[in-house]
């Protein structure tokens, strides 16, 4: 068995390779080539923590396991990251254990890379304008991962905490851009590819403030009641998402699907863009957007990058369980 440890990984899997897993299994999601199993997902009743499953079986990349972890809130004031996770890969020739990969930096860019397959294949090809909304430890991942996937111009933001907005800026910064803190009606009708990625249960951006021909990642939503945006935003724009029943169920979509707005039929799985059976975008004017609630197939996918390429360096762990 391979043990590949969280401080090691940032060596291993950069912005490229995870980009490259994640969009490879959309394609084999949306082909039939690979499947979710059921999210578990509970509140522990302690520190007030949410903790859970996440499993699947890629038969192209032949990637079977699953991601154990949750958020726990108070990690921050601890000097720890809120989401903890780890990622367990079995050999699907016969069951035994194969790796045990540290999952926060994995969940990290593996949920950057999802929005950022979105912009590749969703976004207007002249988008000028990111706007951000949320500036907590996810947000810098988002920000480097969607830089790369159009020639922008400008970083906008807006945060619940003003005085966070400084991630931001520093991220921009890195990639010699400027950055101007806005508020919600400016980023609106100022942004082009606009990324939410908060932890809310309300709306936070409202269908007027959204200009035609925007491209929305919704990358926050991944629990029943969380809710970025408003439900007629949805309902407005073209619905693109990872995976159908948890869109519909714990994701941004759910909200439009209570209220009468919309119906699953309405969503398309961004592997079918991916593998040219959908045409994504269909004109300059169109609001897409992408309910990226985490699969976890994208986890098993980069996972399995990580364990290939830490026993091709030679610092991969093994032991005899």
């Amino acid at each position: 068995m391979i043990i590949v440890p969280e401080k090691i990984i940032p060596e291993l899997i950069d912005r490229k390779t995870s980009f490259d897993a994640v969009e490879a299994v959309f394609g084999a999601m949306a082909r039939g080539d690979a499947y979710n199993f059921p999210v578990i997902r509970e509140d522990i009743g302690y520190a007030d923590a949410l903790y859970g499953f996440k499993s699947g079986f890629d038969k192209a990349g032949l990637a079977l396991g699953l991601k154990s972890g949750g958020y726990w809130p108070g990690n921050d004031a601890k000097g720890l990251t809120n989401h903890q996770s780890t990622v367990f890969l079995f050999n699907p020739d016969t069951g035994q254990l194969k790796a045990i990969v540290g999952g926060n930096y994995l969940t990290a860019v593996r949920t950057a890379a999802a929005s950022a397959v979105s912009i590749k294949h969703l976004a207007r090809q002249d988008s000028k304008v990111l706007g951000m909304i949320g500036a907590g430890h996810q947000s810098a991942f988002q920000m480097r991962a969607a830089l790369e996937q159009r020639s922008f111009e400008k970083v906008i933001g807006w945060n619940f905490h003003p005085e966070m907005l400084s991630r931001l800026a520093d991220t921009a910064e890195e990639f010699d851009l400027p950055f101007e803190a806005v508020d919600l009606d400016q980023l609106g009708a100022q942004a082009d590819v606009i990324i939410s990625i908060t932890s809310s249960f309300d709306p936070i951006l409202k269908d007027v403030q959204v200009k035609a021909g925007t491209h929305i990642a919704c990358m926050g939503t991944d629990t029943k009641g969380k809710q970025e945006v408003e439900a007629a935003l949805v309902a407005r724009a073209t619905v693109f998402t990872d995976e159908i029943a948890q869109a519909t169920t714990i994701g941004e979509c759910q909200h439009a699907i209570a209220e009468g707005l919309m119906a699953e039929g309405d969503i398309t799985v961004l592997g079918a863009v991916i593998n040219g059976e959908h045409q994504g975008r269909t004109s300059d004017d169109e609001v897409t957007l992408f309910d990226g609630t985490g699969v976890g197939l994208q986890d098993l996918a980069v996972a399995s990058a990580a364990v290939e390429l830490a026993v091709k360096a030679g610092i991969a762990i093994e032991v005899d369980l």
